[in-house]
């Protein structure tokens, strides 16, 4: 039994496009775009050199904090503790805040107590951190991945 298709309008195509899916789709990257901006901020300013650029001038009489290879701190020459670095801070700035404190740390310190000095130069209110390393050649370091990188450090 053959059938006759009709020109009828039930038969008609309809061109329209399912938006559905769409805006499911852009709905899932808005939340992952919400949730993985404030992941790539970071709280913790610093002003780090270019290694390319040429050496910065240092200010008549800079003002340095140290972090020796056994965890303890001097301002300048002077050792303090940990808890009266806000008070020594204080003392050799005469309280000016903005002033810019140049902070040295051994290589041999765990990157932790770095990071622990410089949340309590900002808990101090010392917002402007350099940090010092020493001018040389590059050198080229291989990593067990089979990676190599080239770093330099040159001071402020």
């Amino acid at each position: 039994m053959a059938g006759k298709i009709s020109d009828s309008d039930e038969a008609a195509e309809t061109h329209e496009i399912n938006v559905t899916p769409f805006i499911d789709v852009m709905l899932v990257l808005l939340i992952i775009f919400m949730v993985a901006a404030p992941l790539s901020t970071v709280d913790v300013p610093v002003d780090l050199p270019v290694s390319s650029a040429a050496p910065t001038q240092k200010p008549d009489k800079p003002l340095y904090v140290s972090l020796k290879g056994d965890r303890s701190l001097a301002v300048g020459n002077d050792t303090v503790l940990w808890q009266s670095l806000g008070a020594a801070l204080d003392a050799n700035t005469g309280s000016d805040r903005t002033k810019r404190v140049f902070l040295r740390a051994d290589k041999t310190v765990p990157y932790g107590e770095l990071v622990r000095l410089m949340d309590l130069l900002r808990a101090a209110g010392y917002l402007k951190v350099a940090l010092v390393g020493l001018e040389g050649a590059p050198q080229t370091t291989s990593y067990p991945g089979g990676g190599a990188s080239s770093s330099e450090s040159p001071a402020p």
